[in-house]
């Protein structure tokens, strides 16, 4: 029997719903599940037609972080300092692939998010996450550091000493405490249907400046005043009066729904 696949998508109206698949093992992050999350993040990379993207799971549980039993053996041998992915090597590509696509990414948390399962949500533009669900910054439980591109993508969300505690102690801590320190944006009671009306909202706006913005959003981070005041200029200047932005004006003046193109 062929075994199914450890992520699965399923694209409509603009919006790829991606959800790990693997909840028998409460989505754990095993050597398939790390090719499978690689290979999603370039499907929807390569497709035009996404205009965002949902990120959630099977099951009762978000990702209980590495399946310790399979991947024993996986890093023998690996260096894990080349970088296999622009920026990334593979084991961190699997988190750090989400920020650098085109299009917003919403993760989608419920039950358990712990370690690397805490770091593939956190690749997402936004988390949502159920008030009562658990997460931890789990490596130093096992003698090692966040290295799945954690620190990277927390750095300007979460506040620094909060961090610092919860990495260096392992502590678990709740969804709602998880909005409070900027792991997430908001607690849902559920998450994923939060997160795809989120998602539509942001399907029904022009494309291009759907993406000039996640370009903005994810070079402020690092750029000086000097770069991104110009960047803004050089983005606005390529959206006036294209034919989506015309598109924009004449669909809020007519009242209707805007017919955007990919």
């Amino acid at each position: 029997m062929t075994e199914p696949a450890r992520v699965t998508i399923a694209i409509d109206a603009g919006i790829a719903d991606v959800r790990l698949n693997r909840p028998a093992k409460m989505n754990a992050l095993d050597p398939a599940m790390f090719a499978g999350l690689i290979d999603a993040i370039d499907r929807i990379g390569a497709d035009r037609s996404v205009r965002a993207v949902v990120l959630s799971s099977e099951g009762a549980t978000f990702c209980a972080g590495l399946d310790m039993a399979s991947m024993a053996s996986a890093g023998d041998g690996v260096d894990l300092t080349a970088r296999t992915h622009g920026l990334a090597n593979d084991f961190q590509q699997v988190a750090w692939g989400w920020r650098t696509l085109a299009v917003p990414v919403i993760a989608a948390v419920h039950g358990i998010a712990f370690g690397g399962g805490l770091q593939v949500a956190s690749g997402a533009d936004m988390m949502l996450v159920h008030p009562d669900a658990r997460l931890s910054v789990m490596e130093v439980k096992w003698g090692i550091v966040p290295d799945m591109a954690g620190f990277a993508l927390w750095r300007g969300r979460v506040r620094d000493d909060a961090l610092r505690e919860l990495a260096y102690t392992a502590r678990e801590f709740s969804g709602a405490e998880a909005v409070a320190l900027g792991f997430a944006l908001r607690t849902a009671d559920d998450p994923h249907a939060e997160a795809t009306a989120l998602a539509r909202s942001i399907a029904g706006r022009n494309p291009h400046a759907i993406r000039a913005i996640k370009r903005l959003a994810n070079d402020a981070v690092e750029a000086d005043a000097a770069d991104i005041l110009m960047e803004e200029s050089v983005e606005q200047a390529a959206l006036l009066r294209s034919p989506n932005q015309m598109e924009a004006v004449m669909a809020n003046m007519q009242k209707r729904a805007a017919r955007f193109v990919d």
